[in-house]
């Protein structure tokens, strides 16, 4: 038998003893019952029944038990109706509609083949670093984790292409298989995260919240990698000897090669003496265009600065209010009393009854001066000119006040603008100071690789995080961008006559649709003083639909579709069953007392806040040896969530540590998947050993990342409070 086997045996043996000596038999109360559906629960699991309907079947059978005891006769139909009132009640939560798209979006970026394009662009820009084949791994990990959030996908993948490559290089085995493994398991924390998404719904806290709290962890957590695998190479070069000379060198086109020979060594000053050189080595076209790519990260942060400073410096709209009052009142004014000898104050008094008689045609007419009464005949006189020129005077004013409107005075940029503006033009001159031709073609290689993969990502979490787009609609957004990348990834793999054929039907369209964006932009900005019309709006969505339906087509890209749909079908319908297995479990979990046992048991411990949450996290921590994330959230965390209120801690922040504490599931034996993920893809002579012990030092990480959340709780915390507070 082996060894997990025997280790997984052992694990149910003792917890059968623990439940078969402590529970009390001969006194069974429904709060024991409860326990023990737990228990139950638990070991079914682990024996490898299906987790899903584990939950249901338990709780449906335990459901009917609690309401037997109470009125037998309606003991199935109540169960009936548990079941039916769970079940709908899932089918009814919006949040769970993120999931299906975040994971179509995966699927369609991992079906892409964008990962071996981006380890070898990372490869190539981190090569001077120390361990630069691990920490190259890592980031490729964190960032094809981040835009898929399949573990078993990013972990397999990096186990063909970067650990053959590690392997070649000479690192230690387990330091390579600990960094894929670690490195993979980066997508269930960093947003866009499906675990977030299930802990919101299982728990009730803010989907968006959560995105914009674990931002930071999961950054923080795959810096702690980074650094652990720097100084590890620092300390010890033989772990992860320095690449050979030859494989941080990059082939330049021949154009470029003349240009550089003949110019210099440094892309900016030798492309812009190229171009302006009448006998180039290279024809205009060329040098433009690797000019303009030179130009782009300086024409990106130019663009960014002037949006900021449009941002910062526009003077907020404020309507004069001054002269409204409240429905219903009165001013001060109107209640004064008037004054008695006041000549107006008789003029609007009721007329004498002679001037009221026929004719009436005459009435309509315009009454002699001499006909009205004194002080009407002196209201009727011309004004004098001191009442005119007050009038222009007051008047001028209000003439040009539209003018002024026109042309509001913008307000001071703040003095940390102009301290960013100061620092991004230092790094540019830095940048282009030791930006040679050969920095220019890996940039060229991230520009295809890294640069399309961090937009989207920054789209969905900007459009989520900044309130622009709920999670289900920028995990739409999402999946459209996966689409587009799978689209023009496998366009690449065209031949040129092909390519060419592309760009006369591609281009057009996604002119009209990059249009109508960057006009809404502009008129979002300020820069422009109207929206894009609806007729511009609907064009744009019709020529995305259109390239959409040529896309299909002309790239290919049909079979990834079907494969990717079938797969996210697949996905997402273990999701909600496990969502309603979870409820009907919770909900029967409740009907026999089991939550109110545990509440009682844990308040009786007379615990403070930091030996509870100490506890739940060892508790969570030891859970992920035997079960998936999944199950641990779906089954303890509405153990754990009610029971928060009492020691005044923030769900959010719970749920930050829960995230960075269930890495551990993956990492940690006998039910390590990840483990199993990349020993499927190794080669033979990596053992399971090695790769566990390659684990353990990520999993050290991961507990110290957890005590530095709990110690500094801003890292987590302090993004959702400046933009939600």
């Amino acid at each position: 038998m082996k060894k997990e086997l025997r280790f997984g045996f052992a694990l149910m043996a003792i917890i059968l003893i623990a439940i078969a000596v402590v529970m009390p038999w001969g006194n069974l109360t429904d709060g024991h019952l409860g326990l023990l559906m737990l228990t139950l629960v638990v070991v079914t699991i682990m024996l490898g029944f299906p987790t899903a309907f584990t939950l249901m079947g338990m709780g449906m059978i335990f459901a009917w038990l609690a309401y037997r005891s109470s009125n037998p006769d309606l003991a199935l139909t109540q169960t009936l109706d548990l079941m039916v009132q769970r079940a709908y009640g899932v089918m009814t939560n919006d949040v769970l509609i993120s999931i299906p798209l975040f994971v179509f979006m995966g699927y369609l970026v991992e079906r892409a083949n964008l990962i071996e394009k981006l380890f070898k662009s990372l490869h190539l820009a981190l090569a001077r670093i120390p361990g630069s084949l691990a920490v190259a791994t890592l980031v490729t990990c964190a960032i094809f984790a981040t835009a898929t959030g399949i573990v078993g996908a990013v972990v397999t993948l990096m186990g063909l292409l970067a650990l053959p490559a590690m392997l070649r290089a000479g690192y230690n085995v387990k330091l390579s298989a600990g960094v894929i493994t670690a490195g993979g398991c980066l997508g269930i924390l960093i947003p866009p995260s499906v675990l977030l998404i299930v802990y919101g719904a299982t728990a009730g806290v803010s989907v968006v919240k959560l995105y914009a709290g674990a931002f930071f962890p999961g950054i923080m957590l795959a810096l702690l990698y980074v650094g652990y695998v720097m100084i590890l190479a620092r300390l010890k070069p033989e772990s992860a000897p320095p690449l050979p000379e030859s494989e941080r060198t990059i082939a330049l086109p021949p154009e470029n090669a003349r240009i550089a020979a003949r110019f210099g060594r440094r892309a900016l000053p030798a492309l812009l003496r190229a171009a302006l050189a009448k006998n180039g080595e290279a024809p205009k076209t060329h040098v433009m265009r690797q000019l303009f790519t030179t130009l782009l990260p300086a024409i990106v942060f130019a663009v960014i600065m002037g949006l900021a400073w449009q941002a910062l410096t526009r003077q907020n709209e404020t309507a004069d209010v001054s002269l409204l009052q409240e429905m219903g009142m009165v001013s001060e004014e109107s209640k004064e009393t008037p004054v008695a000898d006041e000549p107006l104050a008789e003029g609007i008094e009721e007329p004498p009854p002679e001037l009221l008689q026929e004719p009436l045609a005459e009435g309509v007419q315009e009454p002699p001066v001499e006909a009205l009464p004194a002080p009407l005949a002196n209201a009727a006189q011309e004004p004098p000119v001191e009442g005119l020129q007050a009038r222009e005077t007051t008047a001028a004013p209000a003439a040009t006040a539209p003018e002024q409107a026109k042309e509001p005075k913008r307000r001071p940029a703040p003095a940390t603008f102009w301290g960013v503006l100061a620092g991004g033009l230092a790094v540019l001159l830095l940048v282009y100071a030791l930006f040679t031709f050969a920095r220019l073609e890996i940039f060229k290689m991230l520009l295809t690789s890294f640069f399309p993969l961090a937009i989207m990502i920054l789209a969905v979490l900007g459009t989520i995080v900044f309130g622009l787009a709920t999670p289900t609609e920028a995990a739409a957004i999402g999946s459209f961008g996966g689409f587009v990348l799978a689209a023009l990834y496998l366009a690449l793999k065209k031949s040129p006559k092909q390519r060419r054929a592309l760009r006369i039907s591609w281009i057009p369209l996604w002119i009209l649709f990059g249009a109508s964006v960057v006009w809404l932009i502009l008129f979002k900005a300020g820069l422009l003083p109207l929206p894009p019309p609806d007729w511009m709006g609907w064009l744009s969505i019709a020529a995305i639909g259109l390239w959409c339906m040529l896309a299909v087509p002309q790239a290919g890209i049909l079979p990834t579709v079907k494969e990717s749909v079938f797969l996210t079908a697949k996905t997402s319908a273990m999701v909600c069953w496990l969502f309603v297995g979870s409820s009907i479990f919770s909900a029967a979990f409740a009907l026999l007392g089991g939550q109110q046992l545990i509440e009682q048991w844990v308040l009786s411990l007379d615990m403070t806040p930091t030996q509870f949450m100490l506890l739940s996290q060892a508790v969570i921590f030891i859970l992920g040896w035997p079960l998936e994330w999944t199950e641990i959230i779906v089954i303890f965390m509405p153990i754990f969530i009610p029971l928060l209120a009492h020691f005044n801690i923030d769900p959010l922040f719970f749920g930050l540590l829960v995230a960075l504490n269930l890495q551990t599931a993956f990492l940690s034996p006998p039910v390590a998947m990840a483990a199993f993920y990349l020993k499927g893809v190794a080669p033979p002579h990596v053992s399971l050993s090695q790769i566990f012990a390659g684990m353990l030092p990520f999993m050290g990480i991961q507990v110290i990342a957890m005590a530095m959340l709990y110690l500094w709780p801003q890292i987590g915390l302090w993004l959702p409070n400046v933009l939600y507070k």
